[in-house]
């Protein structure tokens, strides 16, 4: 029975999630919790698709993998886990993601929800073990400094590292980023046999072009519009660097990260029972205020 990769889109937020199987044994990739900002309601809708096909192929889930801690929407690896039993894995880079957005939010350093937020770290060259599936971890920093790949047979799911060819490559400007080391990640991927599949973690197409899950490495080191085959390290560096001074921040980056940082738990409740989200301020007016 060969390998299976079903994919589920996240419209909100251009996101995939992937259902990885063989025989009985299934991994989820990236999960989404469905978050309105403008209300503040959070939800399982598309997680749901995701258990529903997970419960209909009569599959049992063995890992929840994230391919790194996203900026641009929350995990429902939490509520995936309760629901399964599933360990929830993440690169070991996280605990410098944690560090710095635990100063941003007021988190307590040594807060048991960053401390136990996953039940394991991966470091390149680990080999994941789930059942009957078997994956190799490819560190591919420079988005993150806790962004993995996971490679399985002709397969590598390869987070936010690049896009499809008309879209480009990851942004660089996060708290651990660097175009250097995303440059240095990229080609790693690159060495790869050309029919390598690589699939993606997001999709924004331009009008006109179906949405997409998948480039193969021939396919990207042709036609990346940011960083091709033939692409320099002077010339992205600087193409990065330029495109990502101009970029604006996620919708979703504070919510997100409260959240993604802590495994996929919600903030702590306050006094009266409810949860918030948490926006720092920025600006002059920030410090002056009272």
């Amino acid at each position: 029975m060969p390998l299976h990769i079903e994919p589920f889109f996240h419209a909100g937020t251009g996101t995939w999630t992937y259902v990885v199987h063989h025989g009985g044994d299934a991994v989820v990739i990236d999960p989404v919790l469905d978050y309105d900002p403008k209300s503040g309601r959070i939800g399982t809708e598309s997680l749901r698709a995701v258990q529903d096909y997970v419960t209909g192929k009569g599959l049992k889930l063995r890992r929840i993998l994230e391919t790194h801690a996203h900026a641009d929407h929350l995990t429902s690896a939490r509520v995936l886990r309760a629901d399964s039993g599933a360990p929830v894995g993440i690169g070991a880079g996280i605990r410098q993601v944690q560090a710095h957005f635990a100063g941003v939010f007021g988190i307590a350093g040594d807060d048991p929800a960053l401390a136990d937020a996953f039940d394991a770290t991966f470091e390149h060259g680990d080999v994941i073990e789930a059942g009957g599936l078997h994956f190799e971890v490819l560190a591919t920093p420079g988005h993150t400094s806790d962004s993995l790949s996971y490679r399985i047979d002709g397969n590598v799911f390869i987070g936010d590292t690049l896009f499809a060819p008309d879209v480009g490559a990851a942004r660089c400007d996060f708290p651990g980023g660097d175009a250097e080391t995303l440059f240095d990640s990229i080609q790693h991927l690159y060495a790869l046999p050309d029919d390598t599949m690589l699939w993606l973690c997001h999709d924004y197409p331009p009008p006109g072009r179906e949405r997409r899950n998948a480039v193969t490495v021939g396919e990207s080191k042709r036609d990346n519009i940011m960083l091709n085959g033939d692409t320099s390290r002077e010339d992205f560096v600087q193409r990065r660097r330029a495109r990502d001074a101009q970029l604006p921040a996620p919708v979703l980056l504070y919510p997100s990260l409260q959240v993604n940082i802590r495994g996929g738990r919600l903030p702590p409740a306050h006094v009266n029972g409810r949860r918030y989200m948490s926006t720092p301020l920025q600006g002059e007016l920030a410090a002056a205020l009272d």
